[in-house]
């Protein structure tokens, strides 16, 4: 017969309400702990008015956005499913001390890129270029992103230098189709959050978003560990 005291602690954080409830304890910690992160340029972003003029404050807002995304990916990935072993503020915290330089190096770039064609975009009729230009830029814009996405979960995972994770992530871009189409369906279901309701309804929602991201991104990680990694 066992002994019900020797079983019930053994058994304690490890059942489906118990793995529920550390999942939750965790994005919401790591949604708090991001938020904070990122409280002074989210701050300055919403002071800003809509016009184009002000994309490139816009984006120096928006600086602080990589690191923190970058820990928050860390910190969901090393994600505990015990309840009595929940760490996330811990493991957030490393993350941005682990990744903050890297991400900045890949995220700055990116964002700089990003601003450029937003500009050119919202400025396009005193380019006179034709029409189709404004979809090529939009549809570069596009993949940009994503791959940002890949090297977002591939600078919070790995250590490689900038340029390698740049090369990985684009070669991830067509190497895995359904991790690229997962990426996709979260900034569509992002900008129509944006769009359809208050821009800071992605932020709010970022740590599930992440979440989602590292399921979709589940082949990319695996292919990363099993061939680029020693």
């Amino acid at each position: 017969m066992s002994d019900a005291r020797t079983a019930g602690p053994a058994g304690f954080g490890t059942g489906v309400l118990s793995r529920t409830a550390a999942l939750i304890h965790t994005l919401l910690t790591v949604e708090a702990l991001l938020l904070l992160a990122t409280a002074p340029g989210l701050a300055g972003l919403f002071l800003l008015a809509p016009d184009p003029a002000n994309l490139p404050l816009a984006a120096l807002c928006l600086l602080p956005l990589g690191p923190a995304l970058s820990a928050a990916v860390h910190a969901l990935h090393h994600r505990s499913g015990d309840l009595t072993d929940l760490h996330p503020a811990r493991a957030y915290w490393r993350g941005w001390r682990l990744n903050a330089l890297p991400a900045l190096r890949l995220w700055a770039p990116l964002l700089a890129w990003l601003t450029v064609i937003a500009f050119t975009l919202t400025h396009f009729t005193a380019t006179g270029l034709p029409g189709w230009w404004a979809v090529l830029l939009a549809a570069v814009g596009a993949g940009s992103l994503l791959w940002g996405a890949h090297a977002l979960v591939l600078t919070s995972l790995f250590t490689f230098r900038a340029r390698d994770t740049a090369r990985l992530a684009a070669y991830f871009l067509l190497r895995h189709g359904r991790a690229t189409l997962g990426a996709a369906s979260l900034l569509i279901l992002a900008a129509a959050l944006t769009a359809l309701l208050t821009e800071a309804l992605p932020a709010l929602l970022a740590a599930p978003l992440l979440l989602s991201l590292l399921h979709s991104s589940r082949p990319v990680i695996t292919e990363t560990q099993e061939d680029f990694t020693a």
